[in-house]
């Protein structure tokens, strides 16, 4: 426990519950958002799809690499990446480091809370397809512009789903870990195998349909049309960082921030990769154009009976299997961006109410406010628009961190820690950072056109109006984390 400038004491580290498997299997939550881009990116873009999944999802694993060295210099930061910009802005001046970390934090929480949401109400329609729930009466949208309509069943069920999923989030880091392993392999088990199937049946691969520069017939290429997609394309293949939320709370920190964020990485580069590669081999642009959706339901039931045909084992499998994935995103979303609202509270910048934790040592008011949110988002009832002005807040928290991390290289090298990456990074993440806040301008304005549809560009408006949500909760009370020196510091390993 430590003062606050008000003179209240609060707690400046959560509970030291876990170690690099626990943030690494609930950080899959973000790996496995590919099955549901998948669908849509392909039926959209065909081959260009594979390109963009390629070069995103490098972009993505060096993030990952840079967090590790950020986790394994404050190893005892919560909240994961856009808790790092408090720290890594310092160089620039204390006033720059209190609002970039303050507005990233509040950036990242709008971009991962809505996950919970989307997810759960995906979940819930597959839940209730597979068990036959009643779905009752419909009612929406809330307006002809926004949201659409939903059914009672669909909704009740996706609020159970808030419900119960809210509880291990609550009972502490150990109990979100032990589920969490639970449903990655429950879904990263049947997801890899999907991946292999059509290997058992080799006549069913045609590399042949996987073009990576043409587009599906009568789609016409315009570089809107890539950054458009870029822009939707980030919001999942770039949330394998996930895993750094939850190093502040491993044993040891320091050691283990290199070893998940490496795996992490890597297990993300695998799967975003080969999973739409082997759909598109599989089914190719035709195919897709038959199934005549993105659904990742339509879309893997389709892809494995045109391997092994169509029987009721293989509607079972895929279903259970992508509601596992959604509830471990559901998890990741009420939890991991809760403990960046607690990490900058603790540092004074945002409300003093969201540093509150509870006997489990679990940010219990930031998760609360996460819950509370996703049950009023959920009415929306539609995952593409809320999609949108949810991107807003995460790439920026995204490219951010970016440019943060190449200011602590260029400014604090000689900082003390224990995973150094080469120097070259430094720039190469300024670049990428800046390049990121160019998208999050242009494409997040186009993606509407693309996600949605053509009539929905005020989403980029919603989405900036939220942002600017960040000022009226801005304390203004900036303060040092009371352990300036990292814990297990004196070992350098450098990478470069």
């Amino acid at each position: 426990m430590a003062a606050h400038p008000s003179g209240e004491r609060f707690t400046v580290e959560l509970e030291k519950g876990t170690n690099w498997w626990g943030a690494f299997v609930i950080g899959l939550a973000g790996t496995i958002l590919v099955i549901g881009l998948a669908g849509y990116a392909l039926l959209a873009l065909g081959g260009v799809a594979i390109t963009l999944f390629i070069v995103l999802t490098l972009v993505g694993v060096f993030l990952c690499f840079c967090l590790a060295e950020l986790a394994a210099a404050f190893p005892d930061r919560a909240g994961g990446l856009p808790s790092y910009a408090f720290e890594t802005f310092k160089p620039l001046g204390t006033g720059v480091a209190e609002h970039v970390g303050g507005l990233s934090s509040w950036a990242y929480w709008l971009g991962w809370f809505t996950v919970a949401p989307i997810n759960a109400y995906l979940a819930a329609l597959y839940i209730t397809d597979l068990f036959g729930i009643p779905l009752g009466g419909t009612y929406g949208p809330i307006s002809d512009k926004f949201g659409s309509a939903w059914s009672v069943g669909v909704i009740v069920t996706a609020a159970v789903i808030l419900l119960v999923v809210f509880i291990p989030g609550w009972l502490g880091i150990r109990l979100g870990a032990t589920f969490a392993t639970i449903l990655g392999i429950g879904s990263i088990v049947p997801l890899v195998l999907i991946i292999i199937l059509p290997f058992f049946k080799p006549s069913t691969i045609d590399f042949g349909r996987v073009q990576l520069g043409t587009l599906p017939d009568g789609v016409t290429g315009s570089w809107q049309l890539i950054v458009g997609w870029a822009f939707i394309f980030v919001w999942t293949v770039w949330a394998m960082e996930a895993a750094a939320c939850y190093i502040g709370e491993c044993r040891e920190p320091a050691r283990d921030a290199k070893i998940a964020m490496t795996a992490e990485g890597l297990f993300g580069l695998f799967v975003y990769i080969t999973l739409p590669l082997m759909l598109l081999a599989v089914l190719g642009t035709t195919g897709f154009a038959a199934l005549g959706s993105g659904d990742a339901n339509v879309v893997f039931l389709g892809y494995v009976d045109a391997i092994f045909g169509a029987n009721e084992f293989w509607r079972w499998f895929i279903g259970l299997a992508l509601v596992a994935a959604l509830l471990l995103s559901v998890l990741n979303a009420l939890i991991g961006a809760s403990r960046g609202l607690w990490q900058n509270s603790v540092d004074g910048v945002l409300p003093k109410i969201f540093s509150k934790t509870n006997k489990h040592g679990s940010p219990s008011t930031a998760i609360i406010l996460s819950l509370v949110a996703s049950l009023l988002v959920l009415l929306v009832g539609s995952p593409l628009q809320i999609y949108v002005f949810s991107n807003m807040g995460y790439l920026f928290a995204l490219a951010v961190a970016m440019v943060g991390f190449g200011v602590f290289r260029w400014k604090r090298d000689d900082f003390p820690r224990p995973v150094k990456m080469p120097r070259i990074m430094g720039p190469v993440a300024i670049l990428f950072g800046v390049l990121g806040l160019i998208l999050w301008i242009v494409g997040g304005y186009y993606a509407a056109d693309y996600a949605v549809g053509s009539g929905y560009r005020w989403l980029f408006w919603v989405g900036l109006i939220l942002l600017a949500l960040y000022v009226p909760l801005h304390r203004g009370q900036a303060r040092p984390h009371p352990d300036a020196t990292p814990r297990g510091a004196l070992a350098s390993t450098s990478w470069a």
